[in-house]
């Protein structure tokens, strides 16, 4: 049986074309970025030019965008800053933020640097904006706002726009970790006001240990890694350049294609939710699967059982790629913080199926059949 990948939010296999326009840059053109003989200068030309390439994508300016080695490292930049250049005493985030977010805030916290504050989470998953809209009107001092704009594991997606709304009204900061939705969504800084987002290559089949950082120009904010005076002096150290050059071509394929894509997948996504709601019993789906919700994600719950509670094992064995995220927690899995924050207290089983371009009806019939044998 060939292999089945259904993990694509965890990361997405490296387009060729992307490859292509990345393999000089590892060979012949391999001149580091700041010599400023010819072999260094068309290096630097070609980090230039992809900065071009993705600020215009995202209609931003070039000033405004900063490569980085991925989503984590961009969202600690992001904190950091908002911590201790920008002044912000008060951090508003959810408890179903990526680790990369909610470490960070909880870090802060503890060295009494900023005071957190979470989120209530409604029913179908989604932050509670009332309570947002509550908290900035209460707090006193300068707040952050760090909230993802689809979870990575549910695919619930946040109205972006009317938080970015609340935090003008507040003049509080906001973040907003986009690493599941750049290159699936457009997303236009010239009209969005938001002081940071983060996005990384690999979501999009773009190459891994690459992602950008961007920081309003409204900003003044210290060096994230000190040293060179690489990044603009934000950030030193000898940059990526065949990931940058990947990082921008991916970005432009992924927004060339994204509404045919999108429909594709999405078609894919809702066909596996109604063939498991016909063929396995009291199947369910976690967070707002169809409504506000990714499109690349299927996050599905399965009823507690000796054999599903081997489920992602067994899928394994049949070579079929998919990720767990249960609330409960048994052996070496410590479960889900994200369904543990939405259903507290759930013992049942669930398995995050998220889709590309390069998924098919046929491997979801045969997950399908697959599925109905293991739970």
């Amino acid at each position: 049986m060939e292999r089945i990948y259904f993990d694509n939010a965890a990361t997405t296999p490296l387009d060729p074309i992307v490859l292509e326009t990345m393999m000089p840059f590892f060979t012949e053109k391999f001149g580091n970025p700041s010599s400023i003989y010819s072999y260094g200068r068309e290096s630097r030309m070609a980090i230039e030019q992809a900065r071009k390439k993705v600020a215009g994508l995202l209609r931003a300016h070039p000033a405004e965008i900063f490569f980085t080695s991925g989503g984590t490292e961009s969202s600690n930049a992001a904190i950091r800053a908002a911590v201790q250049d920008l002044g912000c005493r008060n951090i508003i985030s959810s408890p179903l933020e990526h680790h990369a977010t909610l470490h960070t805030v909880s870090y802060y916290q503890e060295r009494g640097e900023a005071t957190l504050h979470l989120l209530k989470i409604l029913p179908d998953g989604h932050v509670d904006l009332d309570h947002l809209d509550n908290l900035l009107s209460g707090l006193g001092g300068k707040t952050l706002v760090s909230l993802m704009h689809a979870n990575n594991e549910t695919g619930n997606l946040l109205d972006i726009y009317k938080v970015a709304e609340l935090c003008k009204k507040y003049n509080a900061v906001f973040h907003s970790d986009t690493v599941q939705t750049l290159g699936h969504y457009e997303i236009d800084l010239s009209s969005l006001p938001v002081h940071f987002i983060t996005g990384a290559a690999h979501k999009f089949h773009g190459p891994k240990g690459v992602g950008i950082l961007y920081i309003n120009e409204q900003l003044k904010v210290k060096p994230n890694i000190h040293g060179g005076s690489q990044e603009r002096n934000m950030r030193a150290g000898t940059e990526n350049v065949y990931g940058i050059v990947g990082f921008a071509k991916a970005l432009e394929l992924a927004t060339r294609r994204m509404q045919e894509e999108s429909k594709y997948i999405n078609e894919l996504r809702l066909y596996m939710a109604e063939e498991l709601k016909k063929q396995i019993p009291d199947v369910m789906f976690n967070g707002d699967t169809f409504g506000q919700s990714l499109y690349t994600i299927l996050s599905v719950s399965f009823p507690k059982s000796e054999k599903s509670d081997m489920i992602l094992f067994n899928l394994d064995i049949n070579h079929i790629c998919a990720s767990g995220g249960s609330a409960c927690t048994s052996g070496a899995q410590q479960g889900s913080h994200v369904i543990r924050s939405i259903y507290p207290g759930s013992d049942r089983t669930t398995v995050r199926f998220s889709f590309s371009r390069n998924n098919t009806r046929k491997e979801v019939d045969e997950v399908v059949k697959k599925l109905k044998t293991l739970v």
